[in-house]
């Protein structure tokens, strides 16, 4: 991103359009540099009748391609000199044992140096009893019913194989079933859908189409290629094509394995809020950037360890960025000042260009540029936060590593992806997360929601409003109104805290759990707030609250008509009656008493949390916090950004008093600072100190 920024004028309404059925199938790059591909039909089993025209339909692709071909049936070309001259070897419907053991080995050699192998329909009937083969294709045919049509659900439209495709796509093949299912070796990029054809025997996960690397060498399958009509559909043919291109390393893209992620967008934009100008059209389960400069941000919930995965374009000189670690802002800026930009403008300064943290570390810029596809095809990106750790993944290759150092930012909150502005155009597909645990919620333990992210309700409208949060909120709320918020995780909550506002009689809202007429854990009044856009804060604390995720209903009560908004609320942890247990911090890590000692001046650190006696406090709210008999002190009672905290003996002094803050942290009163993890680092045996408070991670704790 260029940082011309200008005053935010409001935030702007996500375009919707209609969602197209068909997508043209992409051309190849016109930049591949010419290569060579064999093509080997060899059969001793059952032979294909589409082999000649599947041949035909290879050198057609290749004559438009930049890429020749040699086709042939004679095992004798799998020898290492012969092989080396092809960029990548299509088994085009070969059956039963093929090669010889001289055969096979060269061939092995070949593509653990990092030859490429395409597989198609058949290729899966071939050499049982090799193993490598058997890893290289990434299943075995097993059984298949009568040639039909079907529908393929595809998974990855990333992919050069599969970007052209619709979300369905219905042809007519002979489908595949499969002895074992190939996902947890290779990247699945489309599944059969066995409810739209008869004799499927694989149930719900029915891959059809993947891809993976076996040692340097890459591999590419498709199930179809049964019929003669396969080879001139201009979407198969399409689809051949990007696997070939993917085998002989002319695009890249991410074949690992992948598992557990869920979907944050894949058409729908449900948790997204525009920030500031500008908006991204909906289509085809593709979000396109409109000017700017603005943000789409995931506005439902924060993140602090995670994978995120997303796939984007850009069709030229074009600059975006995926934002993380902000806090919830309907202004743009906040993302910018507060969290990390991963960029995408392959054309600017190293330490703002793809793969660069923005303006905080550049890319290894070699292993980016290998890995980057150029304008016009999708790329993927993996961004990996383990507590202040983000590395960056781009296709799958490791391209950026960053530890957050800085005391004022972090990379736990939100997620976001930018509209730069007018004429910097980029597209998105697929962003999906997988949480990887071992973390405190987001927030330092509180947990913010915005009000308009509703799972179900009754009677409330979404109203679009300028300097809130998130861009909306939950409006026009009248007595016996209510909205349910599901999958919250109450764990350690005690108060509610919510930012409204009211013009007209102002009314109340009631915290409950289960239903709209379960246990009430909580009441707090909002006020007229003097208008409807003078927004403030009530709290109420919450009792009897459950643990686990739950599902939140809140409900409205009051006299009169349009009571009032909800911009966001928040579950409040660590304010509560006090306990004894663990303290939980920055990356899942618990405040600990180095090496368990009990003398005088003892570091306190955080560590793994273990349940050990050098990990459990006892916390009397606003007063002492003790562990080993001892209490957790400021040495000296100074008040030095720094000053160590330290083990002490117990003897009530302000050096040893501590409020828990609604806010996450951890407040000395004496000196008005903060329990901090210093250098904002979640290693093992990182000290914590006293330091200026703000609200990042390595300010906030979870109390018992």
């Amino acid at each position: 991103m260029r940082r011309l920024l200008r005053p935010v004028l409001g935030a702007a309404t996500v375009a919707l359009a209609v969602l197209a059925g068909t997508t043209a199938a992409t051309p190849a790059s016109a930049a591949d540099a010419p290569y060579d591909v064999l093509v080997f039909s060899k059969t001793a089993g059952f032979r294909h009748d589409s082999i000649a025209v599947g041949t035909q339909a290879i050198r057609d692709l290749g004559a438009a391609n930049s890429f020749t071909v040699t086709a042939t049936e004679d095992a004798a070309a799998f020898t290492t000199g012969n092989l080396a001259q092809y960029e990548a070897v299509v088994f085009l419907n070969t059956t039963g044992d093929v090669l010889n053991a001289t055969q096979q080995t060269a061939f092995e050699s070949y593509i653990n140096a990092g030859g490429g192998f395409v597989g198609v329909h058949a290729a899966a009937d071939t050499e049982y009893g090799w193993s490598f083969y058997g890893n290289l294709v990434g299943a075995y045919f097993r059984s298949h019913p009568a040639i039909q049509q079907a529908t393929v659900r595809v998974e990855n439209r990333a992919h050069a194989a599969t970007a052209h495709l619709p979300q369905n796509w219905v042809r007519t093949d002979e489908w595949y079933d499969f002895q074992a299912s190939p996902r947890a070796g290779a990247r699945v990029l489309a599944t059969l859908d066995e409810s739209t054809y008869s004799g499927g025997v694989m149930g719900a996960d029915h891959p059809i189409a993947w891809c993976k690397t076996v040692n340097a060498g890459r591999s590419f399958y498709t199930g179809g290629g049964h019929t003669q009509a396969s080879y001139a559909e201009p979407a198969f043919r399409a689809h051949l094509l990007g696997g070939i291109r993917y085998a002989a390393g002319r695009t890249k893209a991410d074949c690992r394995a992948e598992t557990g992620y869920t979907a944050l967008y894949n058409g729908s934009t449900t948790g997204w809020s525009q920030a500031g100008p500008g908006s991204f059209t909906n289509s085809d389960a593709t979000l396109s950037s409109v000017g700017g400069m603005g943000l789409y941000w995931y506005s439902a919930k924060q993140f602090t360890n995670y994978s995120l995965k997303l796939d984007w374009r850009i069709p030229g000189d074009d600059n975006s960025g995926v934002f993380i670690g902000f806090p919830p802002s309907s202004d743009p800026n906040s993302a910018i000042n507060n969290g990390y930009e991963v960029q995408i403008d392959p054309t600017d300064t190293a330490d703002r260009t793809t793969g660069a943290i923005y303006g905080f570390k550049a890319a290894d810029l070699p292993a980016r540029d290998a890995a980057l596809n150029p304008p016009g095809e999708w790329n993927t990106y993996e961004l990996l936060v383990e507590g202040e750790r983000l590395q960056v993944f781009l296709n799958g290759s490791k391209i950026n590593d960053f530890t957050n150092t800085d005391p004022v930012r972090s990379l736990a909150g939100h997620i976001g992806i930018q509209n730069h502005g007018t004429g910097d155009d980029v597209s998105f597909r697929n962003i999906r997360i997988k949480e990887l645990g071992g973390s405190n919620p987001p927030t330092g333990g509180n947990t913010t929601v915005q009000a308009e992210s509703y799972n179900s309700a009754s009677g409330v409208t979404v109203v679009s409003k300028t300097g809130v949060n998130g861009g909306q909120v939950l409006g026009y709320i009248e007595p016996g109104d209510w909205a349910a918020y599901n999958n919250l995780d109450l764990t350690g909550v005690t108060s509610f805290r919510a930012r409204v506002a009211s013009g007209g009689p102002g009314g109340t809202i009631q915290v409950r759990t289960g239903s709209t007429t379960g246990t009430v854990l909580g009441s707090v009044a909002v006020p007229n707030t003097g208008g409807w856009n003078n927004f403030t804060n009530v709290t109420t604390a919450l009792s009897n609250v459950p643990s686990g995720t739950r599902n939140v209903y809140l409900t409205f009560t009051g006299s009169g008509t349009g009571l009032f908004d909800i911009d966001d609320f928040t579950l409040v942890r660590g304010t509560g009656g006090g306990g004894t247990g663990q303290i939980t911090g920055l990356g899942g890590k618990c405040l600990d008493v180095r090496n368990g000692a009990t003398a005088d001046g003892t570091q306190i650190q955080i560590w793994a949390c273990n349940g050990g006696a050098a990990q459990t406090w006892s916390v009397t709210p606003n007063s002492t916090i003790r562990a080993l008999g001892k209490c957790l002190d400021v040495n000296g009672g100074a008040s030095a950004d720094g000053t160590k905290i330290q083990l002490w003996a117990c003897n009530g002094s302000a050096a040893q008093n501590w409020s828990a803050q609604s806010n996450g942290t951890l407040r000395n009163p004496q000196t008005g600072k903060c329990l901090d993890v210093s250098n904002n680092s979640s290693v093992d045996g990182q000290a914590v100190h006293l330091w200026t408070c703000h609200t990042n991670a390595n300010q906030r704790w979870v109390l018992p």
